[in-house]
């Protein structure tokens, strides 16, 4: 007798998107190209094993913005340069003459390698931060955690999800209309073809919106909401002074002779405050929920499998490991290897989590 198979489901959207968050937290402390590489490996695995198959991937896209920042980034260091001074030069490029006001500015010269390094290293950190986006919303589609986030951002949440997938279903409609244009033989390349696709595209963009305008208002949004005086001004005070306190808190942290020390209380004190004014906010504004998806131990043990790079990494740049920040030589520079096995630990997602729902052919 064969024992039952569990039932696939999709996994809670918040998970998928705090996993990603701690992975971008660890590719954001680091410029070791190894790592970054390592890390966008991961969100291609895990993106690949358990995707939604009823939703677009938008990951694919995130990777090509990243790809051409890397290159755009160093195209620029090679022309204007950035500062960083080496021995082994790559090229010469000629050199635009500049007034002696413009003494620190320079447009084509020598290109050495170390600038070259450097560039790429700090745009694949960037490139490795929108693949854990990429990975997240490739995962769990904004619409979903929009379903999670408190009564009082719901507006504001509805129009950051509006505007992350705006992005994404642009290339499908470009897609498509490429796809009905070479159907008709009319398979042009260029400017001429770019400026032909954007028409249908944007007409295609404009109809939804005004579709999606038409299903919010019929579902109530952008209602008034019944509040006392007192409510009103209580949210308003808490979140002044949350915001306070986290700017606050931010500057501590980073500027060490503002008193690094109570940087981070001051921190979590705004943050409980901005946290209150939500809660009173969200008290005079009740929402219902339809079919909320179960929090397991699958959840947690995401959540906790993409804090662990975000805090290796974290305590490896505060107290300088090596490899962390290379320095920008031709050879390989070195890896630490808690920071490398910190950084499989997030992959695994992809083997123990519940498999999506299967799309029928």
């Amino acid at each position: 007798m064969t024992r039952p198979r569990h039932k696939a489901r999709l996994q809670h959207p918040a998970a998928w998107w705090l996993w990603g968050l701690g992975l971008a937290t660890a590719a954001s402390r680091t410029t070791n190209p190894v790592l970054l590489l390592l890390v966008i490996g991961v969100c291609v695995l895990v993106v690949s094993e358990r995707r939604d198959p009823a939703t677009v991937n938008p990951l694919p896209a995130f990777l090509v913005i990243g790809a051409v920042v890397v290159a755009f980034r160093v195209v620029m260091t090679a022309l204007l340069g950035n500062g960083i001074v080496g021995d082994t030069v790559v090229l010469t490029l000629p050199r635009v003459p500049l007034p002696d006001w413009a003494a620190a500015v320079r447009i084509g010269g020598t290109v050495t390698l170390e600038s070259l390094l450097y560039a790429a290293y700090d745009a694949l950190r960037l490139a490795a931060v929108l693949a854990c986006l990429g990975a997240a919303n490739a995962l769990a589609s904004p619409r979903r955690l929009l379903r999670y986030l408190p009564a009082t951002l719901y507006d504001v949440g509805t129009a950051v999800v509006v505007g992350l997938t705006f992005a994404p279903q642009l290339l499908t409609d470009a897609r498509d209309v490429r796809a009905a244009r070479t159907l008709r033989g009319r398979d042009g390349r260029g400017l001429r073809e770019m400026a032909r696709l954007t028409v249908p595209v944007l007409e295609t963009a404009f109809e939804r919106s005004l579709g999606l305008a038409a299903s919010m208002e019929s579902r109530g949004y952008g209602r008034a909401v019944r509040s006392t005086t007192t409510s009103r001004r209580a949210a308003t005070g808490l979140a002044l002074a949350g915001l306070v306190g986290v700017l606050a808190g931010l500057y501590g942290l980073l500027d060490s002779s503002a008193g690094g020390v109570l940087g981070l209380p001051v921190l979590v004190l705004g943050a409980v405050l901005a946290g209150s004014s939500l809660l009173v906010g969200a008290s005079r504004d009740h929402r219902s929920g339809h079919r909320r998806e179960r929090w397991t131990w699958t959840e947690t043990v995401t959540v906790l499998v993409g804090a662990v790079p975000a805090a290796v990494l974290v305590v490896a740049s505060a107290q300088g490991w090596d490899g962390v920040v290379p320095s920008q030589q031709a050879q390989l520079p070195a890896v630490p290897l808690l920071a490398v096995l910190a950084v499989l630990v997030a992959a695994t997602p992809a083997f123990f989590t519940p498999r999506p729902r299967e799309v029928a052919p």
